[in-house]
């Protein structure tokens, strides 16, 4: 602290600062001037709360990269490769065609036509776009804009229970549809865009277009656009109009719920909205906007062109032969276009014949089986309520689409009346006459009883049973014939007007495959009654003893051993022991003819004979030819085989006789022709004949037959010519009755009756007909293949026969032709050189003897005693027939 000052002491000046300031006048100290502190504090306060917003954006910018970082490694994680896409092709149908080129199947798990983008319809293109990705040709993958306009749209309609609406774009749906599975969820949301965005980078926006729009599902079973196109206007791609290409791009956001046959308004309310979206885009005028809405949605609903009928088995032994070669997936998935042999003409008039033979056997030994089932209807309130109640009762599997079911309304003695609803749902009536019931014997002990004297011995009123129409044709059956020079019976006149047949569906079964001998190729092939009722195929699944109609193997092994057709052995008794027993088998008529030509124990089927045969040429030999000729893949080597004690199946026998039409070249059936991939190019192709000079228009064909040579020619054609006489002659008169043609075959028939076969061809068809219960049990005493078989196989022949020209089986030069007597009338045969026609020399021990093919009969001229043959063979009887 400072004194107080002095006089004359000179004034300090005015400090500055707290301690410094003047004072102010009257003794009171002023406070200092603070204009701008206020604003200066505000200014800085801002800067500080600017500075920390900033910081903390920055830092949240960091840790959201950091994060979205963490969240792309996370989703990105096994995500699958986009690169495949490049050269992907969806799962397409593969299409089965007859050899005329008509649809016979189509395989697949998902029913899609796989078309090019290039192929696909600017306004198909553009209508999906409008309606799906407005954007889809300028963003990269994801659509932002898409994305805030969906979020808007959500945020305002939150809580009143709509669907939010989506914002994925088509590059997006690709991702989820072909890379993506599980449910709608944030984590595979995030997948999508990932991946969408990849693909774009990937690949070409028409690429990605392409891969949509084949691959989409759009409802009713179709996949991709083309398959849609069909299924809802039943026309290709490039048929559609403006407003179908419109109902088409609605689907997408929910086919099931937009189906037109359905949900008509919908599918127009929907179809109208992206008709809309077109015109907002351009692509259409407002004017033609209109146009398209003034009408609703037209479906037309595809119809697959009708089943070729019995066509079944053979289209299932395709698809297994394509899944054998191809796998599965290549088979349902892979777009192949499979061309096959079938006939459609050939394969209708097959299962005709056969399914007329069936039934002709029925009525024959079958008896009646009783009605469907019985309508309980009070008869006071019945001409009311039957059509309810038939309506009810299910068609029985198996029934034919030309039958009906009927309800008995009323009933005499000699009638009663049937009625039915037709297609159309209208009623109508018939009259079943006693005269047409003779065949419908009532079973007693599972055989059938005597004739019905009276209606109610076989229908009574309300039951329901299956009838013929009067309005449709029954086509004759073929009926049964005598086995050895019988007559055919005479037709049966035609039904009276308003007679209706009574039918019912056989419980015996059958099998029918014909085919081309010189290329291998099925031309038809039945296996059963119906596929409906079991798909089972008999012709190619059921192994059955094929009887007699193995024997020409037998005989065919004589003919390569030397053995000429006059040759004689001996038919007499023979007994054989066997581990089970002394064997005695028979011929079937009982009766033994002596020293018998070769040519006419063939035509007669004699088995005395053809055992001795088979004990001269042995066992092995004949077990080789059956193998090369597929006829069986082993066999034991018992003289029973010889007799047919062994089994295969009617397209094995086919093949078989097949190779002897062919001049002892090996013929293996072939169904399928070629397959090619969904590019075109050929992947199969069934070997045997080659034609080396064809691309050449200027050179004649020529035909290289590469097939192996699996029996001397001039044998099996001396064969074919005592195959002849068989049908000329012998066992299969039936079957070339009245068809004036060189005709081959063999009838078969096995122990018990079990299996009737005939087996026969022309130079260039051959057919084997075989009929027979699944559960092997007799066809009845006298039902031999030549009496049930061989009228089928004629029915079926006399159609495919029809047209074609009259052609002889084709002599090799190592033979001559020679007429000879056989004993039992001129027949001419081929000789090889040096066999002289109609003499017979001794060539070996019979069966069990010494020298010689036929033993001596005694001088009062029976049959000499037949040796006992010691040796392991089978105690069973083989072919009868």
């Amino acid at each position: 602290m400072t004194g107080p000052l002095t006089a004359g002491e000179p004034l300090a000046p005015p400090s500055r600062g707290k301690t410094g300031a003047p004072e102010p006048k009257g003794g009171k100290s002023k406070q200092p001037r603070q204009p701008k502190r206020r604003g200066n504090i505000l200014v800085r306060a801002v800067r500080g709360l600017f500075g920390a917003i900033l910081g903390l954006v920055l830092l949240g910018g960091i840790v959201g990269a950091v994060a979205g970082y963490a969240a792309y490694r996370h989703f990105s994680a096994d995500l699958p490769d986009v690169d495949g896409l490049r050269n992907y092709r969806p799962p397409v149908m593969s299409r089965v065609f007859t050899g005329d080129s008509r649809l016979l199947a189509e395989l697949a798990t998902e029913r899609r036509i796989f078309v090019p983008v290039s192929a696909i319809p600017a306004i198909v293109k553009q209508a999906f776009i409008s309606a799906e990705d407005q954007n889809f040709y300028s963003h990269g993958g994801i659509d932002p804009f898409a994305i805030a306009r969906a979020a808007v749209f959500d945020l305002m309609h939150a809580g009143q229970g709509r669907r939010p609406i989506g914002a994925s774009t088509i590059t997006q749906q690709v991702a989820k549809n072909m890379l993506l599975d599980g449910e709608l969820s944030f984590s595979r949301k995030a997948k999508e865009a990932i991946l969408a965005t990849r693909i774009e980078q990937s690949l070409t926006k028409d690429r990605i277009l392409e891969l949509y729009l084949n691959e989409i599902y759009l409802g009713q079973g179709a996949y991709g656009v083309a398959a849609a196109a069909q299924t809802y206007f039943n026309k290709p791609l490039d048929k559609l109009t403006v407003a179908e290409a419109a109902f088409l791009a609605a689907l997408p956001k929910a086919p099931n719920n937009l189906n037109p046959f359905k949900f008509p308004d919908a599918a127009r309310s929907r179809r109208d909205y992206v008709l809309d979206r077109l015109a907002d885009d351009h692509v259409i005028t407002p004017a033609q906007a209109a146009e398209a809405k003034a009408g609703p949605v037209i479906p037309s609903e595809f119809r697959r062109p009708p089943p070729i009928p019995g066509a079944d088995w053979f289209t299932e032994e395709v698809r297994r032969r394509l899944i054998a070669r191809f796998g599965q997936d290549s088979t349902t998935q892979g777009g192949l276009m499979v061309r096959t042999s079938l006939d459609p003409a050939l394969q209708i008039a097959a299962e005709r014949s056969l399914r007329n033979g069936l039934m002709a056997y029925d009525r024959k030994m079958g008896g009646w089986r009783g009605p469907v089932g019985h309508l309980s209807v009070p008869q006071a309130d019945f001409e009311e309520k039957w059509p309810t109640a038939l309506n009810q009762q299910a068609r029985p599997p198996g029934m034919p689409a030309e039958w009906s079911l009927a309800v008995v309304a009323s009933e005499t003695d000699s009638e009663a009346k049937v009625e039915w609803l037709n297609k159309e749902g209208d009623r109508e009536s018939a009259m079943l006459a006693i005269s047409d019931l003779k065949w419908a014997r009532a079973l007693r002990d599972g055989k059938p009883g005597r004739e019905p004297g009276r209606v109610a011995d076989v229908v009574l009123p309300g039951d329901i049973v299956m009838i013929m129409p009067p309005a449709v044709q029954l086509p004759k059956p073929a009926g049964p014939v005598q086995p050895v020079k019988g007559k055919a019976p005479p037709p049966a006149p035609p039904p009276p007007a308003n007679r209706a047949r009574l039918m019912q569906i056989p419980a015996v079964q059958g099998a029918l495959v014909s085919m081309d001998p010189q290329t291998g190729r099925v031309l038809a092939m039945v296996g059963g009654w119906s596929y409906e009722q079991s798909q089972f195929d008999r012709a190619t699944q059921a192994n059955r003893q094929p009887g007699s109609s193995f024997k020409p193997i037998v005989y065919l092994t004589a003919l390569e051993k030397g053995i000429s057709p006059s040759q004689k052995f001996l038919d007499a008794p023979v007994v054989i022991d066997t581990p089970e027993g002394r064997w005695r088998p028979g011929n079937y008529e009982g009766t033994f003819g002596g020293p018998t030509p070769l040519r006419v124990a063939l035509e007669e089927s004699l088995n005395l004979v053809t055992l001795r045969v088979a004990q001269q040429v042995g066992m092995q030999a004949i077990t080789d030819n059956a193998i090369a000729f597929h006829m069986v893949d082993s066999m034991p080597r018992v003289l029973p085989a010889a007799l047919g004690a062994v089994e295969t199946t009617v397209l094995r026998e086919a093949g078989a006789y097949a190779s002897f039409a062919a001049g002892g070249r090996e013929v293996v059936p072939t169904l399928i022709d070629s397959v090619q991939d969904p590019d075109g190019h050929v992947v199969f192709r069934t070997s045997g004949l080659a034609c080396g000079d064809c691309a050449d228009p200027s050179q004649p064909p020529d035909l290289a037959d590469g097939r192996a040579q699996i029996a001397d020619p001039d044998s099996v054609f001396q064969l074919i010519t005592m195959m002849q006489g068989v049908v000329q002659r012998g066992t299969g008169v039936a079957a070339g009755r009245g068809l004036n043609r060189p005709i081959a075959g063999k009838t078969g028939t096995s122990q018990d009756f079990a299996d009737a076969w005939f087996s026969g061809f022309t130079p260039d068809l051959v057919t084997v007909v075989w009929v027979g219960f699944d559960t092997p049990a007799t066809l009845g005493n006298n039902e031999t293949g030549g009496s049930v078989a061989a009228p089928i196989w004629h029915d079926f022949m006399a159609k495919a026969l029809a047209g074609r020209p009259v052609l002889t089986f084709p002599m090799p030069a190592g033979v001559t032709m020679a007429q000879w007597d056989s004993g039992s009338g001129m027949v001419t045969d081929a000789f090889k050189d040096g066999q002289i026609p109609g003499a017979s020399a001794p060539v070996g021990a019979p069966i069990g003897g010494a020298a010689g093919v036929a033993s001596a009969p005694a001088p009062d001229g029976t049959p000499a005693p037949a040796p006992i043959v010691h040796g392991g063979v089978d105690n069973s009887m083989g072919g009868l027939y």
